[in-house]
């Protein structure tokens, strides 16, 4: 079996906000605490442990009481290190950067896990359970083939089982915190429809006609110039006027075309191979196109009629639009509640320029 990555919901809290995963329950109102924020103090000297002159070991930040050690920051940040530097050496400034990210997501990570605890938000063993199975089910896996697989990806079964209680922990926090304060209503997705109308047109459709002359790379040069002197005289004949119809049926090398005409249908864009859909999209109704060639041949083509996508019904998209209202919600919401959440924390990050 191909040791295939596993969805285990381990996500960035901002890509959890439209999950539906979450109980949708209001939390229970919780008075927070009044705190202050330090960054950067250059007047305390953080702890640090050393081997043979090379610093192994520091606090790089205290949350709330809570210590977050340089050794933490770089564990986070070696991974993006690793697939970054798959695409190019990486300087010391790019290093840096990398771990200040790390060490920033960390703070959020214990603001998160401080406030899941302060709400006593529990998750059972029920629910890690049928996760697990909706996690099997999606793979298509079996018990013995998921722990397998979550070996190969240097994660024990217990490991999986602790992160994703911890994921779905955060989920009831972001349901509580922040989706269940969201309300989208009909009035404001009936004006983002008006508003972006051609978002919900349909696409636009063609209906053409061609006549096909055989031209492929096995063809001699003979048979190709044979072949592209008849095409340039039926051609002329279809620009000035003749019955492209009966042209189709009278020259086109393509049996179909014989019988109806050349009749190609309707399609949209995308359907067609792209040299066609090329010198059709360029055509207004009634044109006929310059010769075409594809590594079948040379085809002369009509455009019968252009349709414009019609606009879909509001009821029809409703359920799209609120979505995505909803997640835009959600995004400004989480990202005003990580700010309050910060702010009415202590939050000391340590001087270590020159280990970050």
């Amino acid at each position: 079996m191909s040791m295939r990555k596993i969805q285990i919901l381990l996500l960035p809290l901002c890509l959890l906000l439209a999950s539906g995963c979450a109980n949708n329950k209001a939390a229970t109102a919780v008075r927070e605490p009044t705190a202050t924020v330090r960054s950067e103090q250059p007047d305390v000297v953080p702890a640090m442990i050393v081997s043979s002159g090379t610093v192994i070991n520091a606090v790089a930040a205290v949350v709330n009481d809570e210590i977050i050690t340089l050794y933490e920051v770089n564990r986070e940040a070696q991974s993006i290190i690793r697939e970054r530097e798959k695409k190019g050496a990486l300087d010391d400034a790019e290093r840096r950067q990398i771990r200040r990210a790390a060490l920033d997501g960390l703070v959020e990570k214990h603001l998160v896990e401080q406030k899941i605890r302060e709400l006593d938000i529990r998750v059972s063993e029920e629910e890690i359970r049928q996760s697990i199975d909706d996690v099997k089910k999606q793979n298509n896996m079996t018990q013995e083939q998921l722990v397998s697989a979550l070996a190969g990806q240097g994660l024990s079964y217990d490991q999986y089982r602790s992160q994703l209680k911890e994921q779905l922990e955060k989920l009831k926090l972001i349901s509580m915190e922040v989706r269940s304060k969201i309300l989208v209503g009909e009035t404001e997705m009936r004006e983002y429809y008006e508003a972006n109308r051609t978002k919900f047109a349909e696409e636009e459709s063609f209906r053409a006609r061609h006549i096909f002359f055989k031209a492929n790379d096995k063809a001699s040069s003979e048979e190709i110039k044979r072949s592209m002197t008849t095409a340039l005289m039926v051609l002329a004949e279809a620009k000035s006027g003749k019955d492209f119809a009966e042209l189709a049926r009278t020259y086109s090398e393509d049996p179909a075309a014989r019988k109806d005409g050349g009749e190609l249908g309707r399609f949209k864009k995308g359907d067609m191979q792209p040299e066609l859909e090329q010198a059709i999209v360029s055509l207004n109704p009634g044109d006929v196109s310059e010769l075409v060639y594809t590594p079948a041949g040379f085809h002369i083509i009509k455009l019968e009629e252009r349709i414009s996508g019609k606009l879909k019904p509001f009821e029809s998209v409703k359920a799209e639009i609120e979505e995505m209202l909803y997640r835009k919600k959600s995004e400004e919401r989480f990202s005003q509640w990580a700010k309050d959440l910060r702010a009415k924390a202590t939050i000391d990050v340590r001087n270590l320029k020159e280990l970050l």
